[in-house]
Parts: structure tokens; C-alpha cells; sequence
């Protein structure tokens, strides 16, 4: 069952727990105009990153809507998982191995989805990576690796979406961070390109617009991901479970809500940007993030 019919069920169901009456209020319905809105079926989505985190959660949100899904991810074992998850709503699901950080792979990735689908809607540039260190402590090979995959794939992912989407319209959604809009210590370099990540997103949104395509970012908070994980997380591989109920206890403790996010926190936004509903939303950064981060 995907989102829309779900909503429907839903409040299918709240009727008849009430005998069809919610204490004399009107039985309670979804506006077609508001279940249009947010839809996305028959469209078809690209995601990078969709290998876990949010980059997993948002095909599967995508899916939810009732669009098709491209998952694309340089880990293949868990790439397929989220395909899966993908078709077990009833969506098709295409899965591309790719390295956003290479422009011709990225480039492929486009046009495997265009062969398979015909028409490309919806493309997430999700994949991101994070590696701690010092300014003066950053190696070439951390600055390479963290830069090419965050800033450059969502270059490269902007640049082959707008190509892909020129001839019907379309909506690009970028992940940049609250690590884009507030220093911190030992994230120097993700912290940079995610502030990238925003001028891209309103660059492309002018250059895109003429084509009916718009493109925003979203900037998460903390939120539960494996990228996260660096934070409770052993030598050994093992997680410590004091260490990560500190962690999220003390990044709630930042918030004026008193809470950390879930992915889907996230890819709800990144659904509002990905459909109609922000039709007339390009070139912003939404923040879902507590409140930690206001600029």
C-alpha cells in the first residue's frame, strides 16, 4: 500500500471506529486536491545514497507516493535491500551501482533511468560522507574523498538531472546539513561542501527554472543514519549503548523541541520538495533540525 492509499485507509478506518460519526463532526475525508499534491505517482524518481540512512528512506518514501524508484549507491549489498522494500509497495525499482564522485558514472546512472523509465520526475542527490578531522590534520585523501562525493556528486547529479528532465520539467532535491550553516570543530571539509551544496542548489534553481525544472536542498539536523554512527561506535565495530544515548541526549538538549530526528523527519520534507505541493518553492533550503540550527 503506498502513502496516498494509505492516508485514505486511514481515515477509513477512524470513521468506523467511530461508527461513521467523530463526535458529531463531519466524516472525516482527504481533500483530492491535498492527496494530489503530494503524490507522485506515475513518476519516476532517482536516488543517490540509497544504499541506508536517509538516502534508503527516501525511495522508499518516493515509493509511498507512488512514484517508480532509481536507487543508485556505491554499496551494492545494501542497495538491493532498498529495492526491495521499493517493490514490496508496489513500485518498480531500478537498481544502478554508481559513483556519484566520477561524472561519467553518474552521467550512466541518468541514462539507465531513461531507458528503463522513459522520463526522469524526481532526482535526490542523498549521498554524502563524513570524515573527522583537525584543519590542520586533514589529509589529501580525506579532503579528496569527502569533497568528491558531496560536493562534486551533487554537481554532477544536478548537472545530468536538468539534461534528463529539460524536456517535461522536473524537481531536484539536494541534502546539504545544518553543518552548512553553523562551524563546528573536526568537519571542516564536510562542513564546506554542504554550504556548497546550497549556492549549487540556488545556481541550478536560476539556470534550471526556464526548463520547468526546480531545485532546492534540504538541511538536516542530527538525525539517526550510520553517518552518525562515528559517535557510538567502538574500535571493534561494536556499538556502545551508554555512549549513544549520551550522544542523542545531548544533541536533544540543543533542541527547543528536546528531540533528535528520524529519517523520515527528513524525507517527508524531501517529499514536499520532490511534488507539486511546492510548486512554487526553487532555490530554498528547507531546515528540519529542531531549531538547533535558525539562520
Amino acid at each position: 500500500m503506498d502513502m496516498i492509499s494509505g492516508l485514505r485507509y486511514q481515515a477509513a478506518r477512524l470513521a468506523e471506529q467511530h461508527g461513521g460519526k467523530t463526535d458529531g463532526a463531519p466524516e472525516p475525508t482527504l481533500s483530492p486536491n491535498l492527496v494530489k499534491a503530494f503524490s507522485l505517482a506515475g513518476r519516476v524518481a532517482v536516488v543517490t545514497g540509497a544504499a541506508r540512512g536517509m538516502g534508503a528512506q527516501a525511495a522508499v518514501t518516493f515509493a509511498e507516493a507512488g512514484a517508480d524508484v532509481v536507487v543508485a549507491d556505491v554499496l551494492e549489498e545494501g542497495l538491493e535491500e532498498t529495492a526491495e522494500k521499493v517493490r514490496a509497495l508496489g513500485r518498480a525499482a531500478t537498481v544502478v551501482p554508481t559513483d556519484v564522485s566520477q561524472k561519467a558514472k553518474v552521467d550512466a546512472l541518468a541514462a539507465r533511468a531513461l531507458t528503463s523509465h522513459g522520463r526522469v520526475d524526481v532526482w535526490a542527490n542523498v549521498a554524502g560522507v563524513l570524515r573527522y578531522s583537525l584543519i590542520a590534520e586533514t589529509t589529501e585523501d580525506d579532503y579528496a574523498f569527502i569533497t568528491g562525493v558531496n560536493q562534486a556528486g551533487v554537481y554532477w547529479g544536478t548537472a545530468a538531472a536538468i539534461r534528463a528532465m529539460k524536456e517535461q520539467g522536473g524537481s531536484i532535491v539536494n541534502i546539504a546539513s545544518a553543518g552548512g550553516d553553523m562551524p563546528a570543530p573536526t568537519i571542516s571539509v564536510y562542513a564546506m561542501t554542504k554550504a556548497a551544496v546550497m549556492m549549487i542548489t540556488r545556481s541550478a534553481a536560476i539556470e534550471a527554472g526556464e526548463f520547468g525544472i526546480r531545485v532546492n536542498a534540504v538541511a538536516p539536523g542530527f538525525i539517526d543514519t550510520p553517518m552518525v554512527a562515528g559517535y557510538y561506535t567502538r574500535e571493534d565495530g561494536t556499538v556502545d549503548p551508554d555512549a549513544k544515548r549520551d550522544a542523542f541526549a545531548m544533541r536533544a538538549a540543543q533542541s527547543p523541541i528536546q528531540r533528535t530526528g528520524e529519517p523520515e523527519d527528513i524525507t517527508w520534507a524531501m517529499l514536499y520538495l520532490a511534488s507539486d505541493a511546492s510548486r512554487f518553492m526553487t532555490g530554498q533550503v528547507l531546515r528540519p533540525n529542531g531549531g538547533v540550527v535558525m539562520p
